[in-house]
């Protein structure tokens, strides 16, 4: 009985897959891989380098970008818009607390100065990607590059300049040669970076009884700088003053030399005059030149005026008269010469 009831099971029939339905699943499978390979967005602080069959193709930028799919080109997206910032001499970490802690490398920091000083100088390079092909491609280390390159140029610009030069008055221009020096060796070796900024962050001695000694010169140096300051608003309040003073006194004297210059001028125009009129008329000027100095002679002090006749027999009684005008002391001055003439 079992042998009939096997005989009567139906058998399992295999899966039937039309060639129709295989390849139109290879078909689509084919084509969704193509659709998402061949499309790739670049962000706004990006530019993509494409490559084709491992060598360079094109530079593309910001957007929704198209490339052949399959792995026949490849894209490789850099951050070109961003500032990057490389520090030397220490590195900072920021851990769960909101501090940042800081680890120092003096392998990076400690440098010889001009005047065979030992020093501690910390300083970071601010960069931005220009050339996303030179910076992809040109150097393998890239960052090791830049690290190697700034420590060279930063040793070479301490070790020409003395100690308190390099913590002092120097900084400023150590800064901005050490950008142009690096820039110029990142464009000679075609790194495909433009350096931002090179700045200076902290300069020391190294730690000891040494460090302190400079923190009192520099202390003394930022005094002295305070009171050349202060010396410097001191002048520029005082100064101009001063000199609007000056400026003011020269225009007196100017106009008070000028004033006495027109009164000369009057004085030999009017004596000129004189000098004609007496030249057409000699008596008469002469007569009125008398009554006038003798007025002004008589007129300085009337209250003890007293006049004599000519032979000195007697005094004139005029002693208690009163002149109550120019005018009336001038006819009678003019009288009494007259009489006195006879």
């Amino acid at each position: 009985m079992d042998n009939n009831e096997q005989s009567f099971k139906p058998a399992n029939k295999p899966l039937n897959f039309s060639p129709k339905l295989i390849i139109g699943i290879i078909v689509a499978v084919i084509a969704i891989s193509a659709v998402m390979s061949s499309f790739f967005v670049v962000d706004q602080t990006e530019q993509a380098v494409v490559n084709r069959f491992g060598e360079y193709n094109r530079t593309v930028g910001p957007g929704l970008q198209t490339k052949i799919p399959f792995g026949i080109e490849k894209s490789y997206k850099v951050q070109t818009q961003v500032v990057q910032t490389m520090t030397f001499g220490y590195r900072s970490t920021i851990n769960s607390s909101p501090l940042i802690a800081s680890t120092d490398y003096p392998s990076e920091s400690i440098m010889l100065t001009g005047d065979l000083n030992i020093i501690d100088v910390e300083w970071i390079v601010q960069y931005k990607i220009n050339n996303p092909k030179n910076w992809l491609f040109n150097v393998n280390e890239r960052e090791t590059t830049i690290r190697d390159i700034s420590q060279s140029i930063m040793n070479q610009l301490v070790g020409d300049l003395p100690i308190l030069a390099v913590m002092t008055s120097e900084r400023t221009n150590i800064e901005v040669e050490a950008q142009q020096l690096m820039q110029a060796k990142f464009d000679q070796y075609e790194l495909g970076i433009q350096v931002a900024t090179v700045k200076l962050q902290n300069i020391v001695p190294p730690e000891g009884e040494v460090q302190n000694a400079f923190e009192d010169v520099n202390k003394a140096i930022q005094d002295m700088n305070r009171y050349i300051n202060e010396g410097k608003e001191e002048y520029n309040s005082i100064i101009p003053k001063a000199q609007g003073e000056a400026n003011q006194q020269i225009q007196i004297s100017e106009g008070y030399a000028k004033e006495r210059v027109n009164n000369a001028k009057g004085d030999v125009a009017r004596f000129n005059s004189m000098r004609e009129t007496y030249e057409n008329s000699k008596e008469v000027t002469a007569t009125r030149l008398y009554i006038e100095t003798m007025e002004e002679v008589l007129m300085q002090n009337t209250d003890k005026l007293t006049l004599v006749d000519k032979k000195l027999d007697n005094f004139l009684p005029i002693s208690q008269l009163s002149f109550p005008s120019n005018s009336t002391a001038t006819n009678a001055a003019a009288s009494t010469s007259v009489g006195g003439t006879n």
